[in-house]
């Protein structure tokens, strides 16, 4: 077994992980590549497990998979789509925290230690989400108030006025310069206590692709579970769309 296949399989004394990564991928090799080639500086001594969820890839992903003995893989024969197939991973999951992360990311080093932290230091939390930035390290809006119906139809006015809308619903005024409570963080890199999710439950099976990550994040609320925004950890995210 190689060195790298080794840190998948969590600490040097066999204990169990700490963190539970789940990714879903679909005819993604290349960033799937990516993606579990940074999570070792990403998550540093921490004990981990990579749960890798192929939605019937057909770009040899499998075999990319097979290189890298120490993750727990399940493969789908069809698209069930996200959050089936995310649900598949979590129900595997062994750690004290999971974290739904997607293939088109590369987490900096450390970002995974910073978001064990924070939980770690407010027990009340159950979500945390780091600072998304884009390739050239332009930040992402991932972090936003519950939408409303108001919102939607205030974004087909004029642009001028649309835009406003746009702007307060995804928080463009502040600086995410520090940690704040939010209403929720986008499904890109979620940081999940274990014990909360049990709480609330999986995923909606019933969102084949959307707002899964909006409603996981209402249902911690409504159990008085927060989440948080932590801009010290930082994910790089292409935002592909599929």
């Amino acid at each position: 077994m190689t060195e790298a296949a080794r840190w998948f399989v969590g600490g040097p004394g066999g204990e169990a992980p700490v963190v539970s990564i789940v990714i879903l991928t679909w005819n993604s090799r290349a960033l799937l590549a990516a993606c579990l080639e940074a999570l070792p500086a990403a998550t540093a001594s921490i004990p981990t497990e990579v749960i890798v969820v192929d939605n019937g890839s057909r770009d040899g992903t499998a075999e990319l998979l097979a290189r890298h003995h120490g993750l727990v893989t399940i493969t789908n024969a069809t698209n069930r789509g996200v959050a089936p197939a995310r649900n598949q991973g979590l129900r595997r999951a062994r750690g004290e925290m999971v974290a739904l992360l997607d293939v088109d990311t590369v987490p900096a080093p450390g970002s995974f230690a910073t978001l064990v932290a924070r939980l770690r230091a407010a027990p009340r939390v159950g979500l945390v989400g780091p600072k998304l930035v884009a390739p050239d390290g332009t930040l992402q809006y991932s972090c936003r108030r519950f939408p409303t119906l108001a919102d939607k139809l205030l974004r087909r006015l004029p642009a001028r006025c649309g835009a406003a809308v746009t702007d307060d619903v995804e928080l463009r005024w502040w600086d995410h310069a520090g940690v704040r409570p939010v209403d929720y963080v986008i499904g890109a890199c979620q940081l999940i206590r274990k014990t909360a999710l049990d709480e609330v439950g999986l995923l909606d099976e019933r969102i084949f692709y959307g707002p899964e990550d909006v409603d996981l994040c209402l249902r911690l609320h409504r159990a008085g579970r927060g989440v948080e925004y932590v801009p010290e950890a930082v994910v790089v995210h292409l935002e592909r769309r599929v």
